[in-house]
């Protein structure tokens, strides 16, 4: 998957598309999904042209990769996540059902979750 300048999360990086921001900093941009599989439901996206965690870990530079993880625990404990508890999951590609060629890490919690994957 090649990166595409043109999708929503760069449009929402570029102030071109609105969000519902609950942090920001140097290194990543964390905001509300619009469409929320949870009572909290917030995706993280690092500030910059990477597809996937193979491509940012490759390419990204070391303060980046470390702003960003710090970022996602950052919005975490600002959300009050830590207890009891809450969950961080990344898509890569198309059988992980990536839908925006951006990465970005969703955070989920608020309520008991349940099994990961489904057999």
């Amino acid at each position: 998957m090649t990166y595409d300048s043109e999708n929503i999360f760069a449009k929402i990086l570029r102030g071109e598309i609105p969000c519902n921001k609950v942090y920001e900093d140097d290194f990543a941009l964390a905001f509300h999904d619009i469409n929320p599989q949870a009572p909290v439901h917030i995706l993280v996206i690092p500030k910059g042209d990477y597809v996937s965690m193979a491509d940012f870990t490759a390419s990204a530079p070391a303060d980046l990769i470390v702003g960003f993880f710090r970022a996602v625990g950052h919005v975490a404990r600002e959300q009050e996540l830590e207890q009891p508890g809450y969950r961080i999951l990344g898509n890569a590609g198309d059988d992980a059902h990536q839908e925006v060629p951006h990465l970005h890490i969703h955070i989920f919690g608020g309520k008991k979750l349940g099994p990961m994957l489904m057999r």
